[in-house]
């Protein structure tokens, strides 16, 4: 083992975590601002923009997967990345802060995503593989998704229906009033909210927030891969179903977490139920037409982990229909043990069941 590299792995883990975090906090702010200045729901934000947004590095793991020739790295990283968002990140946001789930989410977005898994374990299972058309099925089931949301969010605004939006944005900096700060770091937050009225810096918040997210998350899979292939000797397929999904969903774990902490509800579900829904239709067929006439492979641990995946889903859409209609502290817990049981499922079936 290089020592030297092994350090320079580990500075570059802690660069793409302060990249992932502070770009979080542009990211939430930026598209949050923008929700409440067209009239529309932080929710719808949160399942298209921040979600397609926060799901680039599954895209480009996808990509440069599907080009290399190692495809079945793919069906693992969306699968595994599903898993983890939702008994992971929604867990862990639900710890923080309750989550209400809006009706139309009820109704529709979960439901939607239940047969989006469905769809995308039958698929894989009948052959063994993704062929192309069966990818282009996929990417236009995500066209129609992102059609439907479209339409929610200009009826939205046209009935100027102003639902729970990030309190990141304020009126500070309007008032001439208000005293500035007289600390260095004061003024930078005073001047920063300031700002946050404006149009054109919420859109650049916005865009250097996304581009320090995805940018963080490669960092952090790359020197993560790294560490544990080479320093800790774990095997390649151990670091495919865990550190490289972890990774890749990074970007979804920081900005729905941010979300909630800032008590922006709508963007951190509507992150995590639009990315489980890309990572399907929009990744998964990518991937299919990318792989070509050689197919994208889905071998049995893919469909073991497309059925956890799909029961998480179940899961939660199950968990949101009580009184409060909200995923609370209980449902929270419930999903942090089920993301330990699968991950000690993982271990104990690659050290001593060897079921597959």
């Amino acid at each position: 083992m290089n020592v030297g590299m092994a350090v320079l792995y580990v500075f570059l883990l802690l660069i793409g975590f302060v990249l992932l975090v502070k770009g979080a906090d542009f990211f939430v702010d930026g598209a949050a601002g923008i929700a409440k200045k067209l009239k529309v729901s932080s929710f719808i934000i949160g399942v298209t923009v921040v979600a397609l947004g926060t799901s680039a590095p599954e895209m480009a793991v996808t990509v440069i997967s599907a080009l290399g020739g190692e495809s079945g790295i793919i069906v693992g990283n969306i699968t595994g990345s599903n898993i983890i968002n939702i008994f992971l990140i929604l867990g862990v946001s639900a710890l923080i802060c309750k989550l209400p789930v809006e009706k139309t989410t009820r109704f529709i977005d979960l439901p939607f995503l239940i047969v989006t898994g469905i769809v995308f374990v039958i698929f894989g299972f009948f052959g063994g593989t993704f062929v192309w058309w069966e990818g282009l099925i996929l990417l236009l089931l995500y066209c129609a998704f992102m059609a439907y949301n479209i339409v929610l969010a200009t009826k939205q605004k046209k009935a100027q229906l102003e639902q729970a939006t990030a309190v990141s944005v304020t009126d500070s900096g309007i008032d001439g009033e208000l005293n500035v700060p007289a600390d260095f770091l004061g003024k930078i937050k005073f001047h920063y909210e300031a700002l946050q009225n404006k149009v054109w810096f919420l859109i650049i918040i916005t865009v250097v927030g996304l581009g320090m997210v995805v940018g963080g998350a490669q960092l952090v899979v790359m020197s993560a891969k790294y560490i544990a292939e080479t320093v800790f000797k774990i095997p390649t397929e151990i670091v495919a179903l865990t550190v490289v999904a972890f990774g890749t969903s990074l970007p979804e774990l920081v900005t729905s977490v941010s979300a909630a902490r800032k008590g922006d509800v709508g963007i951190a579900t509507g992150n995590i139920i639009g990315s489980n829904i890309a990572n399907i239709l929009l990744i998964g067929g990518l991937g299919s037409v990318c792989c070509g006439s050689a197919g994208l492979l889905f071998t049995t641990e893919g469909f073991i982990s497309g059925l956890v995946s799909l029961f998480a889903s179940v899961l939660i859409f199950a968990a949101c229909w009580g009184k409060s209609k909200s995923l609370g502290k209980i449902a929270g817990v419930v999903m942090l043990l089920c993301l330990l049981a699968y991950y000690v499922f993982i271990f104990l079936n690659f050290y001593i069941f060897k079921l597959y």
